[in-house]
């Protein structure tokens, strides 16, 4: 069973996080119309790239139908009109402004269709003063106090190696748009749904806002490590680095023992987590000396066994080949035009009995316009003409 089999999306956004939400309702069944304007998505750019399209392009946009439409054609407004009547979604990351400007904005597409979930997401929110500032995943993590705690005690502060703030602002949107459809269910009704990378971003702060709103507390920059938690971080083994922490006292004796360092649990400096925090310029040397006399291996199978939680820091190819993974279905495969199987990560999220995944690869820019326009839209070929004519739509590609 395909959940949103009955769902029609209108995906209007670009980059990841809008097209990151977009794609987990396709994978949940809806049919998605990702429209693009002449240039194309910018990811589409970004490489490396496989096949003729973007990885990064690829990573967010399976299970889409590709159409392009020139938003600056006067024209355009018919086939907006024409994708808000069509749909149950209609997604954008536009600046506020901007959408407002093109037509694309909740008053306006209520009105064509008041059963629309609206939704926007933005980089700095649709309220305050920064509403028309552009908004990036590294811009946002800089902003929202990430980069301020992240990287080595001594450096500079650093980006995150992923973007977290666009994929879990992506989820973010999918929440919200789930949700929303639920509450039409109950009112009939269409509503907005908003979304940003800075409210995810202060969200993801979690513990560190509360932390300072309560208590004044400001978190450092700690490396691998923890501020608030010792020892919880990577170590160097004889052949690499595991990251292994101890969270409560009771895994702290755990480890002390695994390590053959009872003494340690009973050390007046390192009892509490306060006192191991207090103390661990003086502890996390010691730890590191024990554990570089042994491999990673050697460690991982003793933490394992002791309930100690621990894991090598490992690189991408290590993870995408993982049995691990590949057993919880987070490597998937989709089917692209001529039959070939692309590889792409799985979904996040599993629901029992309910199928996920879409199996359509991510399209080609503009590759159904027809088909959409046809089929989905029920304009006449005399209207598609004269859609083409106007410079609004383009033949497909």
């Amino acid at each position: 069973m395909k959940l949103l089999e009955s769902v029609r999306v209108v995906d209007l956004s670009r980059v990841l996080a809008g097209p990151y939400c977009a794609q987990l309702l396709a994978d949940m069944g809806a049919r998605v119309i990702k429209v693009e304007s002449p240039g194309g998505d910018e990811n589409r750019g970004w490489p490396p790239t496989f096949r003729g399209i973007s990885s990064n392009f690829a990573s967010v946009n399976r299970g889409k139908y590709s159409i392009t439409l020139n938003l600056k054609s006067p024209q355009a407004p018919t086939v907006l009109r024409r994708l808000a009547e069509w749909g149950d979604v209609m997604l954008h990351n536009f600046l506020p402004d901007t959408a407002e400007r093109l037509g694309i904005s909740y008053e306006n597409l209520r009105k064509m269709n008041p059963r629309l979930i609206f939704c926007s997401v933005s980089g700095y929110g649709e309220k305050g003063a920064l509403r028309g500032r552009p908004g990036y995943d590294t811009t946002l993590q800089a902003f929202a106090g990430v980069m301020a705690s992240t990287g080595e005690r001594d450096g500079p502060p650093a980006r995150a190696g992923v973007s977290f703030l666009d994929m879990s602002t992506g989820l973010a949107a999918y929440a919200g748009v789930v949700s929303a459809l639920l509450l039409r269910e109950r009112t009939g009704e269409g509503t907005w749904v908003r979304g940003s990378l800075l409210e995810t971003a202060v969200a993801c702060q979690g513990f560190h806002g509360v932390g300072w709103m309560q208590t004044g507390a400001l978190p450092g920059r700690n490396g691998s490590g923890s501020w608030h938690i010792v020892p919880y971080q990577a170590f160097d083994c004889a052949d690499g680095q595991l990251v292994l922490g101890a969270p409560n006292e009771g895994a702290w004796k755990r480890l002390c023992n695994a390590l053959g360092m009872p003494e340690l649990a009973a050390d007046e400096r390192f009892l509490t987590n306060r006192d191991r925090v207090k103390n661990r310029s003086i502890l996390l040397p010691i730890l590191q000396n024990r554990l570089i006399g042994q491999t990673m291996d050697y460690w991982a199978d003793i933490f394992s066994n002791t309930g100690i939680p621990a894991a090598p820091i490992q690189s991408i190819d290590q993870v995408m080949t993982h049995p691990q993974v590949l057993a919880n279905d987070m490597v998937v495969y989709a089917e692209d035009t001529d039959g070939t199987k692309v590889p792409y990560v799985g979904m996040p999220f599993k629901i029992e009995d309910c199928q996920g995944t879409a199996t359509r690869a991510a399209p080609r820019q503009n590759a159904d316009c027809e088909s959409v326009l046809r089929d989905d839209l029920e304009f006449t070929e005399t209207e598609i003409n004269a859609l083409r004519a106007a410079g609004a739509v383009f033949p497909n590609t």
